[in-house]
């Protein structure tokens, strides 16, 4: 077993974290045949690992987030756009940026989910069935709680912009034609405004490390970023943080610092 383990790593390059996943479900299978008295011990309990692992470059800012410059440059490009056409997908992308949503759970919003002027409700995402690509609404969120989330003034400011004097409570915010948005239209924005800009697309997930990590270089609790991003794991709010500033700001910072 412990020949197959390094021959499987050193074959097929595997990182340590996919040569974990790969020991769980030996482990799983091994454990089990233990228990029903199949095998004598599991075999992968003194596997030694005597090759490398493929070793990962760590994501940096500048891939993750829109920094300072190119977010400044996005929202403008965002705000000429809804001038010209008074699509709320526009906004859709604008707005996120203060609320850090999942593009999912950002597509299913409805005029009743903003409670007072500070927070908004977020408890339903939408969902695209593999075999059909057909998107729909379900009512929970990807780790099946509901959260309240900080809406700022700015944010309020942009969804009262969408808002019609006779809306619904149960109308979705972002629709076209009548009909609700869904994420590729939202990742589409994104796309054609990397087309027009000759960069690389990043996309709607990066919106909500950008928010995540401007949080953070503001000085929110890292608690409090996991409780916005509703994610349960603190570990999993730690891979969205990146230096979202320019050089010359992140040197400015230190020279403060310092």
């Amino acid at each position: 077993m412990e020949k197959l383990c390094n021959t499987l790593i050193k074959e097929h390059n595997l990182t340590n974290k996919e040569f974990t996943n790969v020991k769980t479900i030996l482990n799983g299978m091994f454990d089990l045949a233990f228990r029903k008295h199949e095998i004598k011990e599991n075999p992968m309990k003194d596997v030694r690992i005597m090759v490398k692992f493929r070793q990962v470059n760590r994501k940096t800012g500048e891939s993750e987030t829109y920094n300072t410059e190119e977010l400044d440059s996005l929202m403008k490009y965002l705000d000429l756009k809804y001038q010209e056409t008074h699509e709320s997908a526009y906004l859709a992308v604008k707005v996120n940026f203060y609320l850090g949503l999942r593009v999912g759970e950002l597509t299913a919003l409805k005029w009743g989910d903003i409670v007072g002027l500070n927070h908004l409700h977020v408890m339903r995402e939408e969902v695209r069935d593999q075999e059909t690509n057909v998107f729909s609404v379900v009512d929970h969120t990807k780790t099946s709680r509901d959260r309240f989330v900080a809406l700022i003034p700015k944010a309020y400011s942009i969804l009262l912009m969408l808002r019609p004097d006779n809306y619904d409570k149960d109308d979705y915010i972002f629709k076209k034609d009548g009909k609700r948005l869904t994420s590729r239209k939202i990742n589409y924005v994104l796309q054609k405004y990397a087309e027009r800009m000759d960069l690389k697309t990043k996309s709607s997930h990066k919106i909500r490390k950008t928010y995540a990590s401007n949080l953070s270089v503001s000085g929110v609790p890292v608690d409090e970023i996991r409780k916005q991003l509703g994610h349960t794991n603190l570990s999993t709010t730690l891979s969205y943080i990146f230096n979202p500033l320019t050089e010359q700001e992140t040197y400015d910072l230190i020279k403060e610092a310092l």
